[in-house]
């Protein structure tokens, strides 16, 4: 049975979190699995099974951003969505502490339990176009959350909704408009409006600007920012970007074939990762100085990543690792705190020399 323990806090962290909440998270994913049937897959103990989520602990605390990042198909969509309750598969504990003090069992609600999580925890989606719906104008998309979770109607839910729009940087004057007459980046900052305007504590962003050209993501990442700051917001940011990651985020969850493998401090992370995946990760952040080029080594991973319905005995990452040694391939390692604010799932952790990189792109501080 897993512990209960919430893990460590994060060191420092520059968000509005009081010193209370570094000892009780606002979201606590404990011993969380996910499964799925694999169609015309069988075994002796019946239809094949993938883990998209497999076991995971993690800690969000209020007031910070925590970057979920690891290749595609690593389960951190999943583990998003799962926050959500819209994966009726999940096992385990998400622990929620409400305004008010309460904790809530995000898989175990109540119907007026239910109505105060989905206020309290919305989702900005990977694609606003798909997100959206196109038979709908923008009032009754941003305006929906306030009738079905607040019961508002008239005049009151047309205010608020002017209210956010405003403050997404949308005018109140398209609000009879329907999402295909605006652009890639205004309907993501539709899609922002929608998750803020019942007034959430924690904001689930999935993958919310992969979508979008280069100089329009700068700009709603620098709003989610500037939201956070006015608003008090908790973010979990789902995302493969690591350069992305390394800007906004205070902590960073590295995730792979289902599992957090490393958990660290945004800046400790990317100077002196711990976990060999979390190294090859950050090997593959662009160098922004061109004078820099050729001083780190990439770090390229052979093999594809395992079959989740069949993954590999040990450590789940050995077949892909270069620092693998037998012990790998035998014992699954368990995650451990090796410093404040940072645990990691690898055998070898204290005695490997990664390679990090620093605020430059250059090669990190290794061990000694």
């Amino acid at each position: 049975m897993p512990t209960e323990t919430p893990a460590p806090a994060p060191a420092e962290r520059t968000g509005p979190a009081s010193d209370a909440a570094a000892t009780a998270p606002v979201l606590s994913v404990r011993d969380l699995e996910v499964s799925y049937p694999v169609r015309g897959r069988r075994s002796r103990r019946g239809p094949r099974r993938v883990r998209a989520v497999a076991g995971v602990d993690l800690d969000v605390y209020e007031g910070e951003t925590l970057g979920l990042v690891g290749e595609s198909g690593c389960g951190k969509t999943t583990l998003g969505s799962s926050v959500m309750r819209v994966r009726p598969e999940a096992t385990g504990h998400i622990r929620y502490r409400t305004a008010d003090g309460r904790v809530l069992d995000a898989l175990n609600l109540s119907a007026s339990d239910a109505a105060t999580y989905h206020r309290e925890v919305r989702m900005v989606f990977q694609d606003p176009q798909s997100s959206l719906n196109p038979r709908m104008t923008l009032r009754d998309i941003v305006g929906e959350p306030l009738r079905t979770l607040l019961g508002l109607r008239g005049e009151e839910l047309e205010a608020r909704v002017r209210e956010v729009m405003e403050r997404v940087g949308l005018h109140p004057d398209h609000l009879r408009r329907f999402p295909h007459a605006f652009s890639g980046g205004q309907r993501q900052r539709v899609s922002i409006a929608r998750a803020l305007v019942a007034g959430p504590r924690l904001v689930v962003a999935d993958e919310a600007v992969s979508a979008l050209d280069t100089s329009v993501r700068s700009q709603i990442l620098n709003l989610l920012q500037d939201l956070q700051d006015e608003l008090g917001l908790t973010y979990l940011f789902v995302s493969h970007d690591l350069s992305v990651v390394e800007h906004v985020c205070d902590r960073v969850a590295v995730m792979y074939l289902g599992r957090i493998v490393e958990v660290a401090p945004t800046e400790d992370l990317f100077a002196e990762p711990l976990h060999p995946y979390t190294e090859a990760l950050i090997s593959a952040v662009p160098i922004p100085d061109p004078r820099l080029r050729g001083t780190r080594e990439r770090v390229r991973l052979t093999g594809e990543v395992p079959d989740p319905s069949r993954p590999p005995s040990g450590c789940p990452f050995h077949p892909r690792c270069r620092y693998a040694v037998d012990l790998c391939a035998t014992e699954a390692p368990v995650a451990r705190g090796t410093a404040p604010g940072r645990t990691v799932a690898c055998h070898r952790a204290e005695e490997l020399d990664l390679t990090g990189i620093t605020a430059n792109g250059g090669p990190g501080s290794s061990r000694t």
